[in-house]
């Protein structure tokens, strides 16, 4: 898989049970609540100011789930996903990319026809056992504990760009 990593250009999640446990609370008002982890928000924020593309494909409708990842500084957020393809299709087309040169981390069913068809397919710990069969990398972290920061800094790592440069203490900015 270390060959396949230095021509990643892209990663594309889902969101629940990837990006969150998967867990939804409901509150009175019928919002629905996720939790998200911060070392992934890092991580995606990182990749995309190292000049990565991220996409979010996901089923969950919520302006919440918009919100989170708009701070993120992701541009191609697809909501409401019932069926994945299409969606996945259109963000390949809006931004030219190649699938060689994608991951997708997924957990469930309604990712597997895209994950069989990127160069990487990414699941946590707990997906489920039809995803884990199909996938490259099974990351040892569940949902919502830090998959995408595992995926996002191997990869960054092996192109020499996950760390980020020090402010010079001498470059003016404090006396």
């Amino acid at each position: 898989m270390l060959d396949k990593l230095k021509d990643i250009t892209t990663f594309v999640f889902d969101v629940d049970g990837v990006l969150t446990n998967g867990n939804i609370l409901v509150a009175e008002n019928g919002e629905q609540l996720r939790q998200y982890n911060i070392k992934d928000g890092y991580a995606i924020q990182l990749a995309i100011k190292k000049g990565y593309e991220v996409a979010v494909i996901t089923g969950a409708k919520t302006e919440a789930v918009n919100l989170r990842l708009k701070g993120l500084g992701v541009k191609h957020i697809y909501l409401n996903a019932s069926y994945k393809m299409p969606l996945f299709l259109d963000f390949l087309e809006k931004t030219g990319k190649q699938k060689s040169e994608i991951v997708y981390c997924g957990d469930d069913l309604p990712d597997q026809e895209i994950m069989e068809q990127v160069a990487i397919a990414v699941c946590p710990s707990d997906g489920v056992q039809e995803i884990k069969d199909i996938c490259n990398y099974i990351s040892p972290f569940n949902g919502g504990a830090g998959v995408a920061r595992d995926i996002i800094e191997k990869v960054l790592k092996v192109q020499n760009n996950w760390f980020v440069e020090k402010p010079n203490a001498d470059d003016g900015a404090i006396k």
